[in-house]
């Protein structure tokens, strides 16, 4: 049965218009309903943003009342905390490419997998990325287009900014 959900969530379901075009509710009621069916573990009103890919899912948890947003990537083992909010094109890889041993093609070395963790109420950006073993506390706001390759405790705001000329 998990088959055939995967094959109505990525042939079909990801696909439905998001706000604001009209039936968009029925959109994100139809991805609720399939993503609850896919992942580790769904909280209650989650909203699917269309294009979202997670894979099988079956490494997924996300908390109540979060959002993953669309076009996002998420791989690998990933808990999202309760009322989060993605922005389009967030990208978390929780898997990586080994690359320790020099006579080796990289291509040819064991990979790895590091737990990502997203505590509750974090706002994460549009094309934020998010690597491997990281770590963000609650509370806490990554700024669009950032790449998080450290861990981040309660109340943070991770983010660049542009030098002025």
């Amino acid at each position: 049965m998990k088959q055939i959900y995967l094959f109505l969530y990525y042939a079909l379901l990801q696909y439905i218009p998001m706000y604001p075009m009209p039936g968009y509710k029925i959109g994100y009621y139809l991805r609720r309903f399939i993503v609850q069916k896919l992942l580790k573990q769904c909280g209650t009103d989650v909203i699917v943003k269309n294009r979202c890919y997670f894979g099988k899912g079956n490494r997924l948890t996300v908390g109540n009342r979060s959002q993953l947003g669309q076009n996002s990537r998420l791989t690998g083992t990933i808990t999202i905390g309760d009322d989060c909010v993605m922005g389009p094109d967030v990208v978390m890889m929780a898997t990586s490419h080994g690359y320790s041993d020099l006579h080796i093609p990289i291509n040819r070395q064991a990979g790895y997998e590091k737990e990502i963790s997203i505590g509750n109420d974090c706002w994460i950006g549009t094309r934020v990325v998010i690597l491997p073993g990281v770590h963000i506390g609650n509370h806490c706001i990554i700024g669009a287009n950032a790449v998080v390759t450290h861990s981040f405790p309660d109340n943070c705001i991770v983010g660049g900014y542009l030098l002025k000329y």
